[in-house]
């Protein structure tokens, strides 16, 4: 009985393997139009693919100074910023992020939003697979596209159009920042005229990107 358990064990993680390897290949050349976030949304979806050479330089390089500056450098963990939130957390403090682009790349595309050991082990196998069989570049061009932007949008493409009433293609560093100081919680921060917190940590982003393109933190997305 138990060979025999532990016979089927395998053979799903066989399969579990098998596929999740066949869509990420998949997904090297095939534009993500649907991910699980979108499908559950319970409001009118709006979303709109577009290549990375038709999205402005600042929103890459705002991403990067708001989410991940190690982003080149890494192998889609940053060991040090998750060292720094288990020592918060075991301290008892104010739990800071530690995922990068590349993990939040791999959560909006194969899996579900939420907590949870089970999910977060599944993250960690899919960033895994994205770093071996994407490159950098294609990894931000998706995120760019998948990330939720505001309520029901998708993608910077669509929030360039939402907020600012034109194509991403041309965002100025201001635009960009303001997308990207929302992106944590984009249904709750303001993009157009915002306050408070959203507009001071754009300022900073802003401020940022400069950082980001003197010391070419963005090099791997446009070698």
């Amino acid at each position: 009985m138990g060979l025999r358990i532990a016979f089927w064990i395998a053979k799903a993680a066989l399969v579990f393997v098998s596929l999740s390897i066949v869509l990420v290949v998949l997904f090297r050349f095939v534009p993500v139009t649907y991910t699980a976030t979108m499908l559950l949304d319970e409001n009118s979806v709006t979303r709109d693919w577009e290549p990375l050479s038709r999205i402005d330089r600042n929103m890459v390089s705002a991403v990067i100074a708001a989410e991940d500056g190690k982003f080149c450098s890494h192998n889609g963990f940053d060991v040090e910023a998750i060292e720094d939130a288990l020592e918060e957390a075991a301290e008892g403090g104010r739990q800071r992020g530690a995922s990068t682009i590349s993990q939040q790349t791999a959560k909006n595309v194969f899996l579900w939003q939420g907590g949870g050991w089970f999910r977060k082990g599944l993250e960690a196998w899919f960033t895994f697979l994205i770093e071996t069989l994407w490159d950098k570049r294609r990894i931000m061009e998706v995120y760019l596209n998948v990330a939720e932007t505001g309520i029901g949008t998708y993608g910077v493409e669509a929030g360039s159009m939402r907020y600012f009433n034109h194509s991403a293609a041309r965002l100025s560093r201001d635009e960009a920042s303001r997308i990207a100081a929302a992106l944590p919680s984009p249904k709750k921060r303001e993009v157009v005229n915002p306050t408070g917190f959203t507009a001071r940590y754009g300022n900073t982003i802003e401020a940022r990107i400069g950082v980001v393109r003197r010391d070419g933190l963005d090099s791997c997305v446009y070698e």
